[in-house]
């Protein structure tokens, strides 16, 4: 199975399965002289792990990640860091019924008609097990961040459960951290709570929009045509498992726009540009503007759920499936650290490439 790999400088190769002794990933072009340590990408990835709640997955793993090297006396050295997060948890007898047959939803069908053979234990390379390995890269992103672009936040959130939204007048980041579903909408956590419970309760499943935004991007990163910084986004976004749309800024909204109430209009700040809206998401010819960067994707229901649904066998026969074990209700509460992850790491890739070939932003406002 080829293209396990993302990024141009700053490159992420993941390896492992679902059910294997253990999963990770390979960081290659980290700059040296960045600290880092393992309790570092730790944090990050006790966000994502499952079975903090009765809302995500009740498999029990510790993501203790492991770094086996590219760092030594507790900084980058510029050589490929590999990371590893064993699996001490895996039930692979809960897939037995399913190992002939195929989930409606789910890749199962899919890797089975390309590959013709596939991990039926937890889906293997399909399963959003994968996504700790981007969390532990994405935690070595935002070191070299932390470095090189100091000021850039990166603040993912939930704004949309099933056909329930968030409410924007509520909006307040402090809350991100203070409920299970990662929304800056107090209320909508409460009301999400109780319809999450009876989803979860009847064997069923739902999808979630998932938002992320990144402040103090200097302007200058991305390139047209083909380096947009927006197109290497939306590429690492709908790489995520289970993400099947993806926009930025005003997005799908903007197709129904006048022209003059899409213009985010420009004056001229004490520090430069300002703009009096956000409609481009931070990126216009897919280069930042300085803005907040903000990309918001769709998360599909999880597929693995206990409503009998019609499907197929490997020799053809319909029939009915199950599927048991343990699985995520809303598998979007989980995408949020995941999500930050990537955008960490697309951004670090962009800084590295505009530091590359440009070094200092050439065009010049508002100076002689």
């Amino acid at each position: 199975m080829s293209l396990n790999s993302f990024g141009h400088l700053f490159r992420v190769t993941t390896w492992g399965e679902s059910h294997g002794p253990a999963l990770g990933a390979t960081v290659d072009g980290c700059p040296p002289g960045i600290p880092i340590a393992a309790t570092d990408l730790q944090h990050w990835l006790d966000r994502r792990k499952p079975g903090q709640n009765k809302f995500t997955t009740q498999r029990r793993e510790a993501d203790e990640v492991e770094i086996l090297s590219g760092v030594f006396e507790g900084q980058t050295t510029g050589t490929p860091i590999q990371l590893m997060i064993r699996n001490t948890d895996q039930r692979s007898k809960d897939y037995g019924d399913i190992a002939e047959k195929f989930r409606p939803g789910h890749a199962d069908i899919t890797y089975w008609q390309k590959y013709g053979i596939r991990d039926y234990r937890g889906g293997g390379r399909s399963s959003a097990r994968e996504t700790a390995a981007r969390v532990a890269a994405g935690g070595v992103a935002r070191a070299a961040l932390a470095d090189l672009a100091p000021g850039l936040r990166i603040t993912g959130y939930m704004v949309q459960m099933g056909p329930h939204g968030i409410d924007r007048g509520r909006f307040d980041l402090k809350e991100v951290d203070r409920n299970p579903f990662w929304t800056p909408d107090a209320q909508a956590a409460a009301d999400w709570a109780d319809y999450l419970d009876t989803l979860r309760k009847s064997g069923d499943s739902t999808g979630a929009v998932i938002e992320v935004t990144a402040r103090g991007v200097p302007a200058g990163l991305g390139a047209p045509i083909y380096g947009k910084l927006d197109t290497d986004l939306s590429a690492a976004m709908m790489s995520i498992n289970a993400v099947k749309g993806v926009e930025i800024g005003e997005g799908m909204a903007a197709a129904a726009l006048t022209g003059r109430d899409n213009a985010d209009e420009i004056t001229m700040g004490p520090d430069g540009p300002q703009y009096s809206s956000n409609h481009s998401g931070g990126v216009l010819g897919g280069i930042s503007t300085g803005q907040d960067v903000v990309v918001r994707f769709a998360v599909k229901p999880t597929s693995s759920i206990l409503t009998p649904r019609k499907t197929i066998t490997k020799a053809g026969d319909e029939t009915e499936i199950v599927t048991k074990g343990r699985h995520d209700p809303c598998v979007g509460i989980r995408a949020v650290p995941v999500a930050e992850a990537m955008a960490a790491c697309v951004l670090l890739d962009h800084v590295l490439l505009h530091r590359g070939q440009i070094g200092a932003n050439r065009g010049k406002i508002g100076q002689n």
